[in-house]
């Protein structure tokens, strides 16, 4: 974020020293960084759920100029639901597992060039989601994805990373039947379906995208339903995903919507790759709460 006062800047760091591969020393090395140019930061280091949001809510009560999440997108959300609403600038340093809003946003994955972006970065208002009465930034959904996560193994999460979603993928998939969900749109329309992704950004567990109309800056999320039930059509769908071609031909419906409630006894929830519990829940576009850091526009 471009600032040309002489005074030095109050910026906390919130970091997660778990989040990934030799996170402390990348932790302390973005502390330096942010810095290097004589601003004041304060760096505090969670240790259990629950910490990221109550530094977060800590940090907007005080007299800050900046506030930096260092971690994985869960530490991120974490941060921002102890955060939001807030005209607070927050920066985003990737650690974690996947990193998606990092991807989404184009901010570098070396630490010097995060952090470059999170001082020299634009201050860019964007829209959330909420989950129930929970905030999300990137994606929600309930279904297959939700139960993955659901049932991801975190000590084989630490030691494979993103290979321990694959595990868990393919437990689920051989597993039962998906059970049919119902989607409930801010009309009184239903759909139904298996699997129901909504996003707020374009992104989904990396560089894949279910949902490539969408955009943190809109207030409005694009949902991708997948209708068609049974174990050939999900991996129709997920073949379709992983080669990023359109995946309607595999029984997807893509639509926009502000609000929609979606009902299924049982049915697991993840929030920005994080389990949430299960359906039903209602779920909605909250615009005005978070000003997020992004890189500046390249000149041309």
């Amino acid at each position: 974020m471009s600032d040309e006062r002489q005074a030095p800047r109050r910026i906390t760091l919130i970091a997660n020293p778990v989040a990934g591969g030799d996170a402390l020393a990348k932790i302390h090395q973005a502390r330096e960084a942010l810095a290097a140019r004589g601003d004041q930061v304060e760096l505090r280091l969670t240790g259990a759920r629950g910490d990221a949001a109550r530094f977060a809510r800590e940090a907007k009560s005080g007299d800050l100029d900046l506030l930096v999440a260092a971690g994985g997108d869960g530490t991120l959300n974490e941060v921002i639901n102890g955060l939001a609403p807030s005209a607070l600038p927050l920066a985003f340093i990737p650690l974690g597992t996947t990193n998606v809003f990092a991807l989404e946003a184009g901010i570098p994955f070396d630490i010097p060039g995060a952090c470059r972006v999170a001082l020299d970065g634009v201050a860019t208002p964007v829209s959330l989601g909420l989950a129930g009465e929970t905030r999300f930034l990137l994606m929600a959904g309930a279904g297959f994805d939700a139960e993955v996560v659901r049932r991801v193994d975190l000590r084989l999460k630490r030691r494979l990373g993103k290979l321990a979603y694959v595990v868990s993928a393919l437990r689920v998939f051989f597993g039962p039947p998906f059970p049919m969900i119902e989607v409930e749109l801010d009309d009184g329309s239903l759909l139904s379906g298996h699997t129901v992704v909504i996003g707020n950004g374009r992104l989904y567990g990396g560089r894949f995208s279910l949902t490539p109309g969408a955009s943190l800056t809109d207030d409005v999320f694009e949902v991708c339903l997948l209708q068609k039930p049974g174990h050939w059509s999900l991996l129709h769908a997920l073949l379709r995903m992983v080669l990023h071609l359109p995946l309607e031909p595999a029984g997807a419906r893509l639509f926009k919507a502000r609000a929609l409630t979606v009902r299924g006894a049982g049915v697991a929830v993840q929030i920005d790759g994080d389990d949430h519990g299960e359906l039903p829940m209602s779920f909605r576009v909250v615009s005005g709460e978070l000003v997020l850091v992004m890189p500046a526009p390249r000149s041309s």
